[in-house]
């Protein structure tokens, strides 16, 4: 069960492969990311010195009274992540067309885990396809849904 999800992500982008990384949190971050707050839109993953970062996603603080007045709720946050990880980041971040982006941060056990998925953008006719794909797929939901059922009696 996702906490919170990055719903413009499959519609952007063609998912490539996805990867599990932990997050470097404050306290107050982590009840607010539980709470379901936060948003991961416009966010990306850049890796620099051997390291990950997620970049430009928003995480209030749970209770803003009880923050520090240096709170910045879009501040860089470090990902945790091995070597062989952050290198396979770092490779798609430098090929070109690829991109590295969140899609969802969700609860495994106790912590609180990002899932990253390396990316290439989609072409406006596959949006299109995209759009007209599910607006078939609803249509056939609706209409069986509102099939009329036989009985054997």
């Amino acid at each position: 069960m996702s906490l919170i999800d990055n719903k413009r992500a499959t519609f952007d982008y063609h998912i490539l492969e996805t990867i599990e990384a932990g997050l470097e949190l404050h306290g107050y971050e982590v009840r607010s990311l539980r709470a379901g707050l936060g948003s991961l839109k416009g966010a990306r993953v850049v890796a620099r010195a051997g390291e990950a970062y997620l970049v430009g996603a928003t995480i209030p603080a749970w209770q803003a009274a009880n923050a520090p007045k240096s709170y910045d709720p879009e501040r860089t946050r470090r990902l945790l992540l091995n070597q062989k990880e952050i290198a396979r980041v770092a490779a798609a971040e430098g090929e070109q067309g690829l991109t590295v982006i969140p899609i969802a941060v969700y609860n495994r056990k106790r912590r609180l885990k990002l899932e990253i998925a390396i990316a290439r953008g989609k072409q406006k006719q596959d949006k299109r396809e995209t759009i007209k794909k599910r607006d078939t797929e609803r249509e056939l939901r609706r209409t069986l849904k509102n099939k009329p059922r036989k009985s054997n009696f």
